[in-house]
């Protein structure tokens, strides 16, 4: 029985590795032009400059301020604020939103912190807990200085629709004052 090698081994003889063309100075400098210069100590798709700075700034102050860690920095646009309590009486907070790099991706941020600022089942029913949620981050976006635009408004204007929808699925005949505006009879 004939392997593989069996078949190659004629053609493997006859190749000839190819000498490695002298590097000239004119395609040095292209292969220069090709790439990027790259910030140390930055990551592919995370920007830098003066508002990443601060994006960065209120994430680190945040996290220090409230005791949470982040579980992972998600790739897409959705998030969740965690709290474990162990037997022994500690409390573990943590959450799992895109990292702050423009007004959505700070503004989901902002939101899952403010589930940990308000206090988890502190709001009866669940969405109004959420309505809370989005208006710390509204709140905190503005008291910082950046930018609520249309798209982070609209998103917000969505999630309480969604949750006040699903709360009246799961029989909510009552809907809480500050959330009649998302209410769709």
């Amino acid at each position: 029985m004939l392997t593989l090698w069996d078949l190659l081994k004629p053609i493997a003889g006859k190749l000839v590795p190819r000498r490695a063309e002298p590097v000239t100075p004119v395609v040095r400098e292209r292969a220069k032009a090709k790439t990027r210069p790259r910030v140390i100590g930055s990551k592919p798709g995370v920007r830098t400059g003066a508002m990443q700075a601060r994006y960065d700034a209120m994430v680190a102050e945040l996290l220090e301020a409230h005791g949470i860690k982040i579980r992972k920095w998600r790739k897409n646009m959705s998030g969740i604020a965690r709290q474990t309590t162990f037997t022994d009486g500690r409390v573990l907070r943590t959450l799992e939103s895109p990292r702050p790099t423009g007004p959505m991706s700070a503004a989901i941020f902002l939101h899952e912190v403010g589930h940990h600022v308000i206090g988890f089942n502190v709001y009866k029913p669940r969405c109004l807990e959420e309505y809370h949620a989005w208006a710390y981050a509204i709140r905190e976006l503005k008291a910082r200085g950046f930018t609520v635009t249309e798209g982070v408004q609209t998103r917000m204007n969505k999630s309480l629709k969604y949750a006040v929808a699903k709360a009246r699925r799961r029989g909510l005949r009552e809907v809480p004052e500050e959330l009649r505006p998302y209410w769709d009879e």
